[in-house]
């Protein structure tokens, strides 16, 4: 079976820098001839010695009526690729497609412009539908000054293709949210139990969605900290966590006023009943996540003190 990889999207949404890109790595290397098939030219071009350091040919497929499966045997016959690329014409509805019976389909990736995607959606959405409906990857970029509108444009996406694994880039590469649908708890709860994961999202998603927690009474078990100027104001309760690797280990927590710090030492393990509330804090250099506690008990230890994030 000859294996086939289609990158779709409508024109300018990134499809060729994808591909680009990928043909680039490493881990994509063959020492066979790959095969890419484009349906349409947009304004960036491939470069030349990208294409030759990864052995592929590029031909050119201009109308939608010459992608046959006899016209992609023909170009199979002349070059005799090792695998195969499409990159398809996002004009063209997708479930027209027919891939030759021995060809076969590795992964389908979808790009989207992000900027131009409720245009799209709006008034091509049966297109949009087919091309993204089987697709593995979905990939939003220039996501630029779009944050608050990301979360729609990807429940618009699962709503079509559940399956789909969805990233969103911006200038600076992926952009890292964390969207209310995918939390661990329910933010119409007047109380968020956090277990162990649920509390690293929370410690996560509090500093970049404070709005989401303002007012809420979080509960959850720590070990506590006791920085040495907290004069028994405030303690923070948090966890280790492993972030990256085994030598990458943080410590996770809060800034905690408590009436009855005094009473706590360092290490001691508690479960803390807390409101969550925006102050400024000195080692926030500005305002941020401050908890106001409202019971703090011994606790026993985690069978896993240590979050792992890695």
């Amino acid at each position: 079976m000859k294996p086939v990889y289609i990158i779709n999207g409508f024109l300018e949404s990134g499809k060729t820098e994808f591909i680009s890109y990928t043909l680039s790595q490493p881990y994509f290397q063959i020492k066979g001839t790959t095969l890419l098939i484009l349906c349409e030219e947009g304004e960036t071009e491939y470069d030349d010695a990208t294409l030759k350091k990864s052995h592929t040919v590029v031909e050119l497929v201009e109308e939608e009526s010459d992608m046959t499966s006899t016209k992609m045997i023909e170009l199979e016959k002349k070059h005799r690729p090792e695998r195969i690329i499409i990159e398809y014409n996002g004009m063209w509805n997708f479930k027209n497609l027919k891939l030759p019976w021995h060809w076969k389909l590795e992964q389908q990736i979808t790009t989207i412009d992000a900027s131009t995607f409720q245009n799209y959606y709006t008034n091509m959405r049966s297109l949009l539908a087919e091309m993204i409906r089987k697709s593995e990857l979905i990939i939003f970029n220039r996501c630029d000054g779009l944050t608050d509108r990301l979360g729609s444009f990807k429940r618009n996406v699962k709503a079509v293709s559940p399956q789909a694994e969805i990233i969103f880039e911006d200038k600076n590469g992926e952009v890292s949210l964390i969207f209310e649908e995918d939390l661990p708890y329910d933010l119409k709860d007047e109380e968020l139990k956090l277990d162990d994961y649920g509390y690293g999202i929370f410690y996560l998603d509090a500093m970049d969605n404070l709005d989401r927690y303002i007012g809420k009474r979080v509960t959850f078990t720590a070990m506590v900290l006791k920085p040495e100027d907290s004069n028994d104001a405030y303690f923070v309760p948090g966890r280790m966590a492993m972030t990256c690797c085994a030598d990458d280990m943080a410590f996770l927590g809060y800034a905690c006023k408590y009436d009855k710090c005094s009473e706590l030492s360092n290490k001691d393990w508690v479960e803390v009943t807390a409101t969550v509330n925006r102050e400024f804090w000195k080692d926030y250099d500005g305002e941020g996540p401050v908890l106001h506690a409202l019971c703090v008990t011994p606790a026993k230890k985690p069978k896993d003190e240590i979050l792992n994030f890695a």
